[in-house]
């Protein structure tokens, strides 16, 4: 990605049909849930490797669908006042929790910054470092510190926040993230069936992944004279790994980060994944990879093997595991 961001692919209305089932059960449909502990109370969080003291936020601000994703399969919708949902997002009516966006107010169509923070009166802001957070754009956690204003950050993103940094993997990270919301909520038990619901979805996949050597498989998030992918440290890398393929550029120690094309030729690909965001349409990347003379010739393009992950399945999310059924799906079917 030309900024450290997230994922998507080509949309299948049936799948969506699943996944929205699986995710009204996993998320409650954004019902009012319990607190587990008094909400007077405060209660030390890590945010990123940082030990933080928070209170029960009330007029939260997501930014992206990953973020408010995690709120609102936490079935937290009455503490998040709105979110704001940068271009690359696919249109809010398509999420699992449509209802729960339309029960919200949305803030800003543009990048996070500051001043619609402040304005919005939030005293809890959850986005990534590096894409959401950022000192280029002047609003980082220690800004909003000094503001009063509390913050919470993908535990994928911490891979090189400056200071407190913190290293899982991608899944791991999306399990974190949902415990220590459970936490600064107050709503441990509801994020504990949450978690549990997602790690057995995967293991479901993980069973039935195909045998004998993983399938080599490219992530093209955009870029024509460079290719922007995905690195190990990234949601895309563990859909693939758990699907039963393997990301050719799984050793690269990055998130989201810039090859070249003579990398990709090396590694003969036998699926892409297109990442499918609302600027980038899918279709215009296969287009490109199929007329490129760096592309054209690989195997993957040559059999028309392109799988399209939604950017909402890309990103840090409970979107993660439809996006990984889907793809494990898609797999599956090249067997045959």
């Amino acid at each position: 990605m030309r900024t450290p961001r997230t994922p998507a692919a080509v949309r299948r209305p049936a799948a969506f049909g699943s996944a929205l089932a699986a995710a009204l059960v996993l998320g409650g449909c954004g019902a009012e849930v319990e607190s587990d502990a008094k909400e007077s109370d405060k209660v030390t969080v890590r945010r990123c490797g940082e030990p933080v003291e928070y209170t029960v936020p009330e007029r939260a601000v997501a930014y992206e669908g990953g973020s408010a994703d995690k709120l609102f399969a936490l079935g937290l919708t009455e503490h998040v006042h709105g979110y704001v949902m940068p271009p690359a997002n696919p249109p809010v009516s398509e999420s699992p929790w449509a209802s729960e966006y339309a029960k919200v107010k949305m803030l800003s169509d543009d990048l996070l910054n500051k001043e619609v923070v402040v304005e919005a009166k939030s005293d809890f802001v959850v986005a990534g470092w590096n894409s959401g957070f950022k000192d280029e754009r002047g609003i980082t956690p220690e800004i909003l510190d000094k503001l009063g204003i509390q913050s919470f950050m993908h535990t994928e993103s911490c891979f090189n926040y400056p200071g407190h940094p913190e290293r899982m993997s991608p899944f791991k990270a999306l399990y974190t993230d949902l415990e220590r919301l459970g936490e600064i909520f107050r709503v441990e038990e509801k994020a504990t069936d949450v978690v549990d619901g997602l790690k057995k979805r995967v293991a479901a996949v993980e069973d039935r992944a195909p045998q004998g050597d993983p399938v080599p498989v490219f992530l093209y998030d955009s870029g024509t004279d460079q290719p922007f992918t995905a690195g190990n440290q990234v949601p895309p890398n563990d859909i693939i790994r758990a699907a039963g393929g393997r990301n050719v550029f799984d050793g690269l120690d990055e998130r989201w980060t810039q090859v070249n094309w003579e990398s990709v030729a090396e590694a003969e690909p036998e699926v892409v994944v297109i990442l499918d965001y609302g600027d980038q349409p899918a279709q215009k990347k296969i287009d490109f990879l199929r007329k490129s003379p760096h592309t054209k010739g690989l195997p993957a393009v040559r059999n028309d093997h392109f799988f399209i992950l939604d950017y909402n399945e890309g990103i840090s999310g409970p979107r993660n595991i439809d996006g990984l059924e889907k793809f494990a799906t898609y797999l599956r079917g090249l067997e045959g």
